[in-house]
């Protein structure tokens, strides 16, 4: 396709790197001394330990220095593979690094606005790395009280602060304080109310010791999440878990089987009635990809449909595949399997991304993948693919 034809791409998943300054500057003042911090140290080695899960051994003698986030308990190592645009493909890894060695478009709003430019990008909504992908690390720590003021601190900061300059460029996705479905709830409204449309949840709660969808838990979140039009944003690995075959397995099966959490997330909301008893409720999934959605939707009508005696599936009144094309959209990057398949998913429950600034983002060239994978589509669908979509799912005022 001639790359003339792809319009300016509006990503529904990127990442910023938070800058050193966020809590310190941005939480209330009785909590500052015990907010996050970023402390740089000297690291012996990074080993990949399973499933996403990296053991650091810090050496301050050791000549290779990584600014670490530090919270409580935990030590947050900065990795190049995540802030990894700017680097050739072979030295993305897990080598230790520091703000210096970062492009500052990672942690800079203005930088990112002029990298975005340079990769034919109009929007971006972006992820948390400190936090995870959900505010896991605020969930997992001691002081719930300590943990809400960042999850507000944090909002606050991704609101005015990097995305408040951007002329609706940056769209923010903010967190939720995941051990209390009311505060979760108010913090929904509380954000809502000055324009956000995103917020960031967990593709599998249980998997983080949280109650699970099927519980009725989380409804006063999911009701704030459908009487404001906000969009509940789950991103692979929001589950604190990455699909793999054995702990000894290389970190290559589990960058393939990526999309696994994804897949049972969707088929775990079909099931749950969820998206029965919120029927406005809007769940994007981010960097899962959608070429294996196709045979899943087969299989959960044929289960709905063959095995109502004994598979608890009276409570789902239609089809599950229903609920997929009325609640719910995918994000990818590279799929063509996907895009083939495109009429069994549905073009308008398709988004596109850079994940700008991991290790497979399509930065600075997306312009030309997406031409790539986009040859043979009709204009409608290649609008609708790249920015569309993503302009109705987000509500973005100003853009068409």
């Amino acid at each position: 396709m001639d790359e003339s034809r792809i319009p300016k791409i509006i990503s529904a998943d990127d990442h910023v790197v938070e800058p050193p300054h966020l809590w310190e500057t941005w939480l209330p003042p009785q909590f500052r001394e015990r907010g996050p911090k970023v402390v740089r140290r000297g690291v012996h080695g990074i080993q990949f330990a399973g499933a996403a899960v990296y053991k650091e051994e810090f050496d301050e003698d050791s000549p290779d220095k990584a600014d670490t986030w530090v919270y409580e308990d935990l030590v947050y190592t900065h990795k190049r593979m995540v802030a990894a645009v700017g680097y050739p493909r072979e030295e993305m890894t897990m080598t230790p690094i520091t703000y210096d060695d970062m492009r500052p478009g990672c942690f800079d709003p203005k930088a990112r606005l002029a990298d975005m430019d340079t990769n034919h990008v109009e929007a971006s909504a972006c992820y948390p790395t400190f936090p995870r992908f959900c505010g896991q690390t605020f969930s997992e720590g001691k002081d719930k009280a300590l943990g809400l003021a960042c999850v507000k601190a944090y909002n606050d900061w991704t609101v005015e602060e990097w995305c408040g300059d951007s002329g609706g460029r940056l769209i923010p996705i903010c967190l939720i304080p995941l051990w209390d479905a009311e505060l979760a709830a108010a913090e929904v409204r509380r954000n809502a109310a000055r324009g956000v449309r995103a917020v960031a949840f967990s593709e599998i709660p249980a998997h983080l010791g949280l109650p699970s969808i099927h519980s009725g838990f989380w409804d006063r979140f999911f009701g704030a999440c459908e009487e404001t039009g906000t969009v509940a944003c789950m991103h692979i690995g929001s589950s604190s878990r990455m699909p793999a075959t054995s702990p000894d397995a290389p970190p290559s099966v589990t960058a393939t089987l990526g999309f696994g959490g994804a897949m049972m997330s969707v088929v775990d909301f079909l099931w749950s009635g969820v998206l029965v008893r919120f029927p406005k409720l809007k769940l994007a999934y981010a960097e899962s990809q959608m070429g294996w959605l196709p045979y899943v939707l087969e299989r959960i009508d044929d289960v709905w449909e063959d095995n109502q005696g004994w598979a608890q599936t009276k409570h789902i009144p239609e089809p599950p595949s229903t609920y997929f094309h009325r609640n719910i959209w995918m994000c990818f990057f590279k799929d063509q399997t996907g895009i083939d398949n495109r009429d069994r998913i549905g073009v308008d429950r398709i988004t596109f991304e850079t994940d700008y600034p991991h290790s497979d983002s399509t930065w600075p060239d997306t312009r030309a993948v997406a031409a790539r994978l986009l040859d043979g589509l009709s204009d409608d669908e290649v609008h609708k693919i790249l920015r569309g979509n993503a302009i109705d799912l987000f509500q973005l005022e100003g853009m068409s």
